[in-house]
């Protein structure tokens, strides 16, 4: 058995006795690393990884284009790296998908997981039954509120679709903060009057940034009476 050998082992055996609370940045790619890479010493690759990324996060977050350019890494590990971010997601989703909002100000709490990862702007429409059940939380659209992209009328139909009373709409601001823009309270205030004149109320406007989520009715940027 060679030395690489039994470190693994050993990284192996201590993950399994006290799970990753004590694990240096590196520790935890290296031992990520091992599923992906199995007859190579992950060791370099992992600090190399680090000194570009800083943190592990900013390694399953980075592009496949930003890994590649990271020497070591091929085809093979970027699929890899993807698949854990993308399931660590699926995961956060699907612990929200449970929840029972009692209140529209859950929503954000609720609405942050299906944004982890997105380096792009995206739209989600939250749609809500009469007691604030979730219906679905789908995807409109790629691009900003603003954008063509995300035409109102999808968004009516959609919501029109689900048969909800009440919808909540997000996007987020991958590269800034939480804020909404005037861009966007114009459109909210253009989507509310479209949805009020089918009978569905736009409960809210959710703009997200990282863990950071702001409600433009708590905020005072939109109010549900604006509609009518």
């Amino acid at each position: 058995m060679s030395l690489h050998d039994g470190h693994r082992q050993r990284l192996k055996a201590r993950f399994q006795k006290e799970g990753l609370d004590h694990f240096e940045k590196h520790q935890v790619l290296e031992l990520l690393l091992f599923y992906c890479l199995p007859r190579q010493d992950t060791n370099p690759l992992a600090h190399r990884l680090l000194e570009r990324f800083k943190t592990v996060t900013g390694v399953l977050e980075a592009t496949p284009a930003e890994l590649k350019k990271v020497e070591g890494v091929g085809d093979g590990v970027v699929q890899f790296l993807h698949m854990v971010r993308e399931i660590n997601r699926y995961c956060q989703i699907e612990g929200v998908e449970e929840m029972k909002l009692t209140s529209i100000s859950q929503c954000a709490d609720y609405l942050i997981p299906f944004f982890t990862g997105k380096r792009n702007e995206v739209v989600y429409l939250l749609s809500l039954d009469a007691k604030c059940r979730v219906i679905s939380c789908k995807m409109v659209g790629e691009g900003s509120v603003n954008s063509a992209g995300v035409p109102i009328r999808r968004i009516v139909e959609m919501a029109l679709g689900e048969r909800a009373t009440s919808v909540v709409l997000a996007h987020n601001h991958p590269s800034g903060v939480a804020v909404p823009s005037m861009e966007d309270r114009a459109t909210t205030v253009r989507l509310a009057r479209a949805l009020g004149a089918v009978e569905i109320s736009l409960a809210d406007h959710v703009v997200v940034a990282d863990d950071d989520a702001v409600s433009m009715v708590d905020s005072g940027w939109y109010d549900p009476k604006d509609a009518y």
